[in-house]
């Protein structure tokens, strides 16, 4: 994850709350990879009821590090383009941290391209500023 220790935390009883406001919307989907029996990651799809941007979702996703390099992100990413594909989503956003070239090539080949770049858009603990590239994929 790329959040600071302690920041924006979400409780198991919060994660219920928002699987459940996105089960009733017809433009969320919320997705978790379980490994023996454990919730290893989640990816989110996040539509919004304005008229001007109901064409789109907005996609990100999350898997523990110890699961990393396993497909559990690809796998999450490719059922939520198939969902969007299928509920006639025309075209799904992501922001992705500029220096996780394994995270933009993988967008990349399923059919992300890069949009822009937000520069110095995030600042860590460590004081550094970071770009966020942003990503978008029409449907074919």
């Amino acid at each position: 994850m790329d959040r600071e220790e302690g920041e924006a935390y979400i409780d198991a009883a919060g994660f219920r709350r928002i699987i459940h406001s996105d089960t009733e919307k017809s433009r969320n989907l919320f997705l978790v990879a379980v490994v023996a029996g454990e919730i290893v990651g989640y990816s989110r799809c996040e539509g919004r009821e304005l008229k001007r941007f109901c064409h789109k979702v907005e996609f990100g996703v999350c898997v523990t590090r110890q699961f990393w390099g396993h497909g559990i992100g690809k796998n999450l990413l490719e059922k939520s383009i198939e969902w969007a594909d299928q509920t006639g989503v025309e075209k799904m956003t992501l922001n992705v941290l500029a220096s996780n070239d394994k995270a933009i090539e993988l967008y990349q080949k399923c059919g992300f391209g890069i949009e822009g770049i937000l520069k110095k858009d995030r600042r860590h603990a460590d004081g550094q500023y970071h770009d966020t590239i942003v990503m978008g994929r029409f449907r074919d």
